[in-house]
């Protein structure tokens, strides 16, 4: 008897429990026989708007303008309706409660507040139609998709399930549903994680290192500030330890706030050397303290400008005003 099914099915089931358990999301179950699933799940996210003290009028408006916006006709390609969406996401939904009354603008997510979000997945979620599709887990913020993950066994190549996400992205299969998408990841157990965005080509899915920055003075007698460890609580499996990394509450939504640009027809993400190279900037600034970032070539550094430049300009104080320390 084949144990194909129940490794990669054993494998699911201890991601979807380090989402709940290390991750803190909220389980919604397993979708594979409920009806109608969505990338915006509306009921989801107007509970959340509704706790944030959101209008009835309001919510339904701003619940409106954001399924225009992630509807996707057929003459209308992924790229420009994924932006439509992505604006919304990241600067609120400008509506008006009646004519002739002020625009107010209301927020889909809270990105200065991670934990006042909600968080949640669900699994096996089932895309029904002409090619009938189920992604392993999908992760929701206030009932809005804004990842996708793929889980093979270790035997498997991770490129199969990176392949799985670009054909659920084609026209004949499920593009709509990647309207709101952020994070596209294929993973298992043996080659980690990989992760990209919408359309992102199959070579150039990214793997993110970091390393365990947790301090440990029993091992470590020099004194040094830092000592990379393992974290006990997910241990060193490579697809646990890179999940944690991307998709903790507040670093999944730095990465979509401060770390994508759509760039003439393609949409982007960072690599990590970008990320912390952009991070230690920012540390900077505040001391007006310059340095160096060392590249190589092909390592992104037009994008860690653009993304860099894109954060002075949000943050930075302006004329006589200077940072709180």
């Amino acid at each position: 008897m084949s144990t194909v099914g129940q490794r990669e099915r054993a494998t699911q089931n201890r991601v979807v429990q380090l989402f709940q358990t290390h991750l803190g999301y909220r389980y919604l179950g397993n979708w594979e026989t409920r009806p109608n699933n969505r990338n915006i799940e509306a009921d989801l996210l107007r509970s959340w708007l509704a706790r944030q003290g959101i209008s009835e009028t309001l919510i339904a408006k701003a619940l409106r303008e954001l399924d225009q916006a992630a509807a996707l006709g057929d003459s209308q390609n992924l790229y420009d309706a994924n932006k439509a969406v992505y604006g919304l996401l990241r600067y609120g939904v400008k509506v008006k409660a009646e004519a002739g009354e002020q625009t107010q603008t209301v927020a889909l997510i809270d990105w200065a507040q991670p934990d006042n979000n909600d968080f949640a997945i669900a699994e096996e979620v089932t895309l029904k139609g002409q090619n009938t599709r189920r992604p392993d887990i999908v992760p929701y913020v206030n009932g809005i998709a804004l990842g996708i993950l793929e889980l093979k066994k270790g035997s498997v190549d991770v490129a199969k399930g990176i392949h799985q996400n670009l054909d659920n992205q084609r026209k004949e299969f499920h593009r709509p549903f990647f309207t709101t998408m952020q994070l596209v990841m294929a993973g298992n157990d043996t080659q980690g994680l990989r992760y990209g965005t919408t359309e992102t080509a199959a070579k150039y899915y990214l793997t993110w290192k970091e390393e365990n920055p947790h301090y440990n003075p029993k091992t470590d007698p020099k004194g040094r500030k830092y000592l990379p460890t393992i974290d006990p609580a997910i241990g060193d499996n490579a697809l646990d330890t890179a999940l944690v990394r991307l998709c903790a509450k507040p670093r999944l939504l730095e990465l979509i706030h401060d770390f994508i640009v759509f760039d003439a027809g393609v949409k982007k993400t960072c690599r990590h050397n970008q990320y912390f190279g952009i991070k230690a900037a920012q540390q900077r600034v505040p001391q007006r303290q310059g340095g160096i970032i060392w590249h190589t070539q092909g390592s992104g550094k037009s994008l860690a400008m653009v993304w860099l430049a894109k954060w002075l300009r949000e943050n930075a104080p302006l004329g006589h005003e200077t940072w709180d320390d």
